[in-house]
């Protein structure tokens, strides 16, 4: 994909560019740029005022600028005249340390820097409900244990297909989606990349999706428990290493326990020791919670770990 977005629009009849950024917490921030002006926003950022964003920064704070990263532009496939693009912060030329895509990026350098590639897949939840967010989308949706149930899935058919015609297009991969464990929820997943591509597809995704839910007359919501009754949205995470051509994949190893080599033991260590300390990433809000130890439903299990194991 050509580094020159001025270029890259008038090649894809692109008109408008979305800058973006996702702040501590998860809400995604943007400015619309038109294309007359993005090889600007190229050389010198889209200025925000930080304090504005939850990005623990305080009205003496200089203005941050969102510095675009060009591999990122996905051409949105509902409203193909509008590309939208990854940003990077940066406040007096340096970049926002604490910035989630930047943490990101600083964690895969280090890997590389040891010999690892990182590849992530998601496996991405969420509720199909009526615009006002009261009750699940779809009222015939009332079995007690829903999950894989195929009709419920086809009363949904044009707004999923949606989804994963957009993600076919885009080249994504993806493979399947199903009806989950509870009344109006929903999993769809695409094939595995790099770790920092996942990332920005998944926050690209979250935003398709309300989107296209949206055009449809319906809302969607990744909240994780939005229905005390009701099983609670996750995000399962697939994470391997490879090496740094990305064509071994180190975790593998067919004389291994499982399959496993001695270096996947090693990360699954890792996750163990650290698991106190990832849980103020993995349950960001008072409402992750929420899933934790809550009442288990027909399906008898809230798919969500309490105990580290």
């Amino acid at each position: 994909m050509s580094q020159d977005l001025g270029k890259q629009a008038a090649d894809s009849g692109i008109r408008y560019f979305l800058i973006s950024f996702v702040d501590l917490f998860g809400v995604l921030r943007a400015k619309l740029v038109p294309a007359a002006a993005i090889g600007q926003m190229q050389r010198d950022g889209a200025a925000f005022a930080g304090f504005s964003t939850h990005l623990d920064l305080t009205p003496a704070d200089p203005d941050m600028f969102a510095m675009p990263d060009p591999a990122s532009l996905i051409q949105v496939p509902w409203k193909p005249e509008l590309g939208w693009l990854a940003a990077d912060l940066h406040i007096n030329g340096k970049p926002v340390e604490h910035a989630p895509r930047h943490v990101l990026k600083r964690q895969l350098a280090a890997a590389e820097a040891a010999g690892y590639r990182l590849k992530t897949g998601v496996e991405a939840e969420f509720f199909v409900l009526r615009p006002d967010g009261q009750a699940v989308g779809d009222g015939d949706d009332r079995q007690a244990k829903p999950c894989y149930d195929q009709t419920a899935l086809l009363r949904h058919y044009e707004l999923i297909r949606a989804i994963s015609d957009a993600m076919l297009g885009l080249g994504w991969g993806p493979y399947q989606s199903d009806h989950e464990d509870a009344n109006g929820q929903f999993e769809m997943n695409w094939t595995y990349d790099d770790a920092l591509v996942t990332a920005d597809r998944h926050v690209f995704f979250k935003f398709m999706v309300k989107e296209l839910a949206r055009e449809h007359g319906l809302r969607a919501t990744f909240m994780p428990k939005p229905f005390m009754h009701l099983t609670g949205s996750g995000c399962h995470a697939h994470v391997s290493l490879w090496d740094c051509a990305g064509e071994t994949n180190l975790f593998h190893d067919p004389t291994g326990e499982l399959g496993l080599s001695t270096l996947a033991y090693q990360f699954l260590g890792g996750i163990l020791t650290h698991a106190e300390a990832l849980t103020a990433l993995f349950n960001p809000t008072v409402n992750s919670f929420k899933r934790i130890s809550a009442a288990p439903t027909v399906s008898g299990a809230t798919w969500s770990p309490n105990a580290i194991s």
